[in-house]
């Protein structure tokens, strides 16, 4: 009799650690982070096809967006389907492509994490030259390998609800573990460029600054 007591104990005791685990897992993957698989080539050469990522979902709980963060959103074409793309503009950013390079708020950006020039096509939403007002909510994202990547060129700025968390850490392949950086300056990140039309509009700006 005490070894049927002691055999169900020790079989009660896996049960639990087996929900207490189960749960945990759920609480983790529900509210805090979740585990993505890359998938296409429109991040190429940031992250390749088949790659294995983290993805948190409570970075933006206590931070806004940045720019330069690489984040997975729900597709404004089909919900079911999850994108990975880079944040390129802040609500109030201007964003202008002009022969395959991209402004920000009248500043030529730097991007060394591209692998080819910012294209447009014909059908899209962003045209030649012509300004995005980046919406309040709402940001404009693009994938790193621009010729091979549906995002805000084509569709418009993604609002901030739809962006389900920032990737911020790379599993496998193992050669290439670690953590995902923001690949601009804090400075950038967050701070919105001003917008000058006159020598007169930077005097007044950096008067202010004083």
């Amino acid at each position: 009799m005490g070894i049927i007591k002691a055999l169900i104990d020790f079989v009660m005791d896996i049960l639990e650690t087996i929900v207490f685990i189960g749960s945990l897992f759920i609480v983790v993957y529900f509210f805090i982070m979740q585990p993505n698989q890359v998938k296409g080539a429109s991040m190429e050469p940031t992250f390749y096809s088949g790659e294995y990522i983290l993805t948190s979902k409570i970075t933006y709980k206590f931070r806004s967006p940045h720019r330069g963060d690489v984040v997975i959103f729900k597709s404004p074409k089909n919900p079911d389907i999850d994108y990975i793309k880079r944040i390129v503009g802040l609500p109030g950013d201007k964003v202008v492509i002009l022969e395959g390079k991209l402004y920000l708020n009248d500043e030529l950006l730097t991007e060394p994490y591209i692998s080819a020039a910012t294209n447009l096509w014909e059908s899209g939403f962003s045209k030649e030259g012509q300004p995005v007002n980046v919406p309040d909510n709402m940001v404009f994202v693009m994938g790193d390998n621009r010729p091979r990547s549906s995002d805000s060129r084509e569709f418009g700025p993604v609002p901030i609800e739809a962006v389900i968390g920032e990737v911020f850490f790379r599993y496998f392949p193992a050669s290439k573990l670690g953590f995902i950086k923001n690949p601009h300056p804090e400075s950038l990140q967050t701070y919105l460029l001003p917008h000058f039309k006159s020598l007169h509009q930077v005097s007044n700006f950096l008067a202010g600054l004083f």
